[in-house]
């Protein structure tokens, strides 16, 4: 026999919470919207509240507020998902300035017990909950004041079966908020910080009973609809690495595809680097192309160009018709967990086969308030999430072309794929000239030449082995190579 507890978990309406919390927030759950002032305590708790709240599920809204509440209705009123028809319906708000001034913790206790007696709501929400822990400074009851309550008022709400938010200010968990804290069976922390010239929002589910959720630190933003997230991407255990002979794409330069060994392994990631003006955008150009004319939709996120300048004419045609979906990921203040979720997005909307990140250098650009470790983390994290759709990512990259030695990526991350295509020049007969080499295939052989390459017309077109040549490097036709 099965006497296991069954708790509803209520989904919140906000993008991405509810796969942080767990599934969402579980019914009558007494909870804590905390962190640093202006990170959106208020609009995410508004937004939940306007999400859940209806004929069936009506909530409470009480504000401690020195402020009255139609200051801050002011402003909220701007969100979409402010609902006017439900307040004083399913919505109602209510000032405790007044008897929180009183000094009574019981007498705030009762006000709140006689409202919710009245109008018997299932969601109740206190702002700001540290007015009340202010208070209890001031107050002879102290912090044991406070703590009980706390406990009183999350044992009266759990008995009259609503489910609880208390959103308070604070810097950091401080020993005055440790009651509630304990008490609460969810803890929901907001931040925003500056690195550099950037504003950096971030959210973490540090407690919450009874459910595994999201670990770690999340970022979001509050844009036109409110509070959007975005879990970081979890990777997921991948199988070997194998390749089936009929699986293979076509880069869209036959002589490339052969140096590959018969094409670029499906779901496989490439890094396409060389100096600038090395052609790497033609050539990622060429990939989309080829895919679009095999039937498979292409992704391009432009990083570092704008999409105009990234794409050529070839691809405006493809992008009018639906068959190639561009994202503009030059906005900063944009963290990589956003454009991952962009990205993601689109590729499903697409049912896109192929991506192409343009460039590196300019991913790196975006996390400039960001350390090395977390440029690789981050790289390691969107070419595994991607890969793991079963969709193909050519990356490109773009190094300084020095000819004293030899690299493959700024800060090692070579390592990240599956597939390397370098370009380079070298001085032949007193002109640079372009020349192509395929550096490593995972699990495959390909081609180990160095081949000369242009830029025409149709793309990239390329030529014969650089060993043809030796001669003239050397100086003396027909030598061997020193």
């Amino acid at each position: 026999m099965n006497n296991k507890v069954y708790i509803q978990r209520l989904s919140t309406g906000v993008p991405g919470l509810d796969e942080l919390l767990g599934g969402g927030i579980p019914e009558y759950s007494f909870n804590l919207l905390a962190g640093t002032p202006g990170s959106g305590k208020t609009t995410l708790a508004h937004q939940i509240m306007f999400s859940l709240a209806g004929p069936e599920r009506r909530a409470l809204f009480f504000t401690v507020l020195g402020e009255p509440p139609l200051k801050m209705l002011r402003y909220q009123q701007q969100f979409p998902f402010f609902d006017l028809a439900k307040l004083n319906q399913s919505v109602k708000f209510v000032n405790l300035a007044a008897d929180l001034l009183e000094g009574d913790f019981e007498r705030v206790l009762t006000r709140i017990a006689d409202e919710v007696r009245d109008f018997a709501p299932s969601l109740v929400f206190v702002d700001s909950f540290r007015s009340v822990a202010q208070s209890a400074r001031a107050m002879e009851q102290g912090g044991a004041g406070l703590q009980n309550f706390v406990q009183r008022l999350g044992m009266q709400m759990t008995s009259w079966l609503a489910t609880t938010f208390l959103i308070g200010e604070y810097l950091a968990p401080e020993a005055e908020s440790s009651p509630v804290f304990t008490v609460a069976d969810g803890i929901i922390w907001m931040s925003q910080l500056i690195q550099r010239d950037t504003l950096l929002r971030k959210i973490q589910v540090v407690k919450m009973r009874g459910q595994a959720q999201s670990l770690g630190v999340h970022t979001f933003r509050i844009c036109d609809t409110g509070v959007e997230i975005f879990p970081r991407a979890m990777i997921q255990e991948a199988a070997a690495a194998t390749i089936a002979s009929n699986v293979r794409l076509s880069m869209g330069v036959p002589e490339l595809d052969t140096m590959l060994g018969g094409g670029l392994p499906a779901g496989y990631s490439m890094l396409l680097v060389g100096p600038s003006g090395s052609g790497k955008s033609v050539l990622a150009t060429q990939f989309l192309s080829e895919g679009v004319r095999a039937g498979e939709a292409g992704v391009v996120a432009a990083f570092e160009k704008s999409p105009n300048q990234l794409l050529s004419r070839q691809l405006d045609v493809l992008i009018e018709s639906g068959r190639v979906g561009v994202i503009n990921t030059r906005t900063l203040d944009l963290s990589i967990d956003a454009v991952l979720a962009d990205l993601v997005a689109l590729i499903r909307q697409l049912d896109a086969k192929r991506v192409v990140i343009d460039s590196l250098s300019g991913f790196e650009l975006a996390l400039a308030s960001s350390s090395r470790d977390d440029f690789r983390q981050s790289l390691y994290r969107m070419v595994a999430v991607l890969t793991a759709m079963g969709v193909t990512v050519l990356m490109t990259a773009e190094l300084e072309d020095r000819y004293d030695q030899l690299s493959f990526s700024s800060y090692g991350n070579a390592f990240l794929a599956d597939s390397i295509v370098m370009q380079r020049y070298v001085e032949l007969d007193g002109q640079f000239k372009r020349v192509l080499s395929v550096v490593k295939v995972r699990a495959s052989e390909h081609s180990k030449d160095i081949c000369l390459y242009d830029i025409g017309n149709a793309g990239i077109e390329i030529g014969p082995v650089l060993s043809q040549f030796q001669g003239i490097l050397t100086g003396r036709p027909g030598a061997p190579a020193a």
